[in-house]
């Protein structure tokens, strides 16, 4: 199977760096580009592409719009959304996951790990580097929001609300398991019945979910 991208970005000379990239890896196709959010959310509409790779400031509709206008639009069910960004806007990335979007990548990521991020999307995955997770949190640790209830934690196991708050911390499967002392298996296991239960899409919408609920604390937070 051919994975379609859309690029989205107002700088063409970024475009075209990431287009040549991609055409030139087998199984992956740029199907379109953007210079702003509403011609990407039109592009996404008229295309239906994979995955859409979203720049975040952009002039007109920003890259957040334009990520929750794809997120909301059930014919486009399937578009998994990864933010373009820089260290510099954290502060939007975070909000273009509270949008929809199922990851994000920086722009000098290297060229073989933006080709494996693209299929990590298509296989449902969130891209969530749990280093760049971690600095994430740790910004918005110090000024967190008013928490906002989320009904559904109710339903949730002691030990899945554990799992959810560790995962909002920016851990791997692999470090929720050794920190708990249970099986990676079982770590699994926890994370996606706390996916399930709370109707997240990814493992990025866990991390919306534990932070807007102040599940997230320096506590929590893995060194």
């Amino acid at each position: 199977m051919t994975i379609r991208v859309l690029l989205v970005d107002d700088q063409q000379l970024i475009r075209a760096g990431f287009a040549a990239l991609l055409n030139s890896e087998s199984g992956i196709e740029v199907v379109g580009e953007a210079g702003d959010g509403a011609e990407a959310v039109e592009l996404a509409v008229r295309l239906s592409p994979d995955v859409v790779l979203m720049d975040v400031q952009m002039p007109g509709t920003n890259g957040i719009e334009a990520t929750r206008r794809i997120a909301t639009e059930p014919a486009l069910g399937g578009v998994r959304v990864v933010i373009l960004t820089n260290y510099a806007l954290d502060a939007y990335v975070f909000e273009a996951l509270r949008a929809g979007a199922c990851g994000f990548l920086l722009k000098d990521t290297e060229p073989t790990e933006l080709l494996r991020s693209v299929r990590v999307a298509v296989d449902g995955q969130a891209l969530l580097s749990p280093q760049i997770t971690r600095r994430l949190i740790a910004e918005y640790v110090s000024r967190p929001p008013t928490p906002v209830a989320t009904p559904a934690l109710d339903g949730l196991t002691p030990r899945e609300r554990e799992v959810l708050a560790l995962v909002g911390a920016g851990l791997a499967n692999e470090e929720i398991a050794e920190r708990l002392v249970i099986s990676h298996t079982a770590a699994k296991t926890h994370v996606s019945r706390a996916m399930t239960k709370l109707g997240a899409r990814d493992r990025a919408q866990l991390v919306v979910i534990a932070y807007e609920n102040g599940l997230v604390s320096p506590r929590t937070r893995n060194p």
